[in-house]
This record gives C-alpha cells, sequence and structure tokens, in this order.
C-alpha cells in the first residue's frame, strides 16, 4: 500500500473514534488535557491491536482465497464504509442527554466498540500482503491524535460535525476498497 493509502486508511479507522472522543467532550463539558490524553491513548492503543487480530485471523484464511482476495477486501471495506455512512445517517444530530461515565472501564469497552471494524480490515490487509505493523501503528497513532483532538474539542463542535466527520470516513473507506480492486481488477 502507499503511503497516502495508509493515510486515508488510518483516518478513516480513527472517525468512528474520533466520534465517540466528541461526544465525551461535549458531555463532560470540560475535560482537562490529562483525561483527553488518557482518552486517547486507549482508543489509539486498541486500535492499533484489533487490526493485528484480524491480520492474523486473514493470514490463516488467506491460502484458501488468494484467488478472490481482492473481492474480500473491497466487500469488507465497502461493508465497513457503508456501514459508517448508514450509521451516520441515522444517528440524531442531537447530543445526547446521557453523560457518558469517566470510568477506565467504560472507556474500554467504547474503545472496543468503535475499533470492531478495524478487526474486519486487518483482514483484508492480510489478504493484501500489506505491512500490517506500519498500518496497525499509523491507525494507532492517527487515532490517538484525533481521539485527544475530539475530547478537547468536542464542546465547542458539537454533533453535527460528527456525523459529518462519519459520512467523510464511510466514503472515505469505500474508495479505498474501490481502488484496491481496480487494481487488482486491471494488473
Amino acid at each position: 500500500m502507499s503511503p497516502f493509502s495508509i493515510a486515508i486508511l488510518a483516518v478513516g479507522m480513527s472517525i468512528d473514534a474520533l466520534i465517540a472522543s466528541i461526544g465525551r467532550g461535549a458531555s463532560i463539558g470540560k475535560p482537562s488535557f490529562a483525561e483527553a490524553a488518557r482518552t486517547g491513548a486507549v482508543f489509539g492503543a486498541v486500535e492499533t491491536i484489533t487490526p493485528l487480530i484480524g491480520w492474523a485471523a486473514g493470514v490463516v484464511a488467506s491460502q484458501y482465497v488468494q484467488a478472490v482476495d481482492h473481492w474480500i477486501a473491497f466487500g469488507l471495506l465497502g461493508a465497513v464504509g457503508g456501514r459508517m455512512f448508514v450509521h451516520a445517517l441515522k444517528r440524531s444530530s442531537e447530543p445526547s442527554a446521557q453523560k457518558p461515565g469517566r470510568s477506565i472501564g467504560l472507556l474500554i469497552a467504547t474503545a472496543v466498540g468503535t475499533s470492531l471494524d478495524a478487526m474486519a480490515v486487518g483482514v483484508s490487509l492480510a489478504f493484501l500482503q500489506a505491512n500490517i505493523i506500519v498500518i496497525a501503528l499509523s491507525i494507532g497513532l492517527a487515532t490517538a491524535l484525533m481521539s485527544t483532538g475530539g475530547m478537547l474539542a468536542g464542546r465547542l463542535i458539537g454533533a453535527k460535525f460528527g456525523r459529518v466527520a462519519e459520512m467523510a470516513g464511510g466514503v472515505l473507506l469505500v474508495g479505498l476498497g474501490a481502488s484496491i480492486l481496480i487494481e487488482h481488477l486491471s494488473a
């Protein structure tokens, strides 16, 4: 994968964590930098680990599906991107009245929930024989930075921007899947 594709993937995979962080920051009110950095670190660590888990599963299966691996990558990225886009359309633009807890357990559960799509992307990356370490670290770093910033900016940005960012992330992932498919079909 090119550095540009890795950057698109990293940003696309980080959008869910950004949305969750904006929501946390908006509902907590005035999170401290330490709290925002802790949120970014947890989200970043989980988003680094989940593509590695998916990649390991994909490596095991890749020998059986090499002839259609580009279709699988396209399908998984398209499904994840499409789900993000549809979720953003269905989500209410009104801020939630429910305040998120500040416990580390709830933070970890939220991070895992927002990173499951990265596991599916990890499976796709195994089929493409991509450098999973560079990609997983890129996803983790982008997530950590975006989540920290999202937490701090949440009170200013609000829920509307989150919907737009989630839709854009979904479109980017579908586009990345389509470019992989086109690249393999035209080779």
